[in-house]
């Protein structure tokens, strides 16, 4: 299974491997979900909630997504259609990081 930050900072898959941001990974790879809504990384922060299966993390990721950028996303489900994330795959066993 793919490590939590490898997740939360993948910017592609090729076959079995996750291309990972690694300088993403370095900077802000100690934040929690919350920061990292707070620092508009909306991506990551949804990854991290549905890599740790928490629906409150989600909801308040799509409250500071709204605050932040005038928007009525009205549902989690939208959320995270929007930004492409709706599960952690798998079958995932190689890392490369750029």
């Amino acid at each position: 299974m793919i490590k939590r930050n490898d997740f939360i900072f993948t910017v592609g898959y090729q076959g079995d491997t996750a291309i990972v941001n690694a300088s993403a990974k370095k900077k802000y790879g100690r934040l929690t979900t919350e920061e990292l809504a707070k620092q508009g990384l909306f991506k990551s922060a949804i990854c991290s909630a549905v890599y740790d299966e928490n629906e409150e993390e989600l909801e308040r990721v799509m409250h500071i997504f709204n605050e932040r950028n005038g928007k009525s996303v009205d549902s989690v489900a939208s959320l995270k259609r929007m930004f492409g994330v709706t599960k952690v795959p798998e079958g995932i066993d190689k890392i490369l990081l750029v």
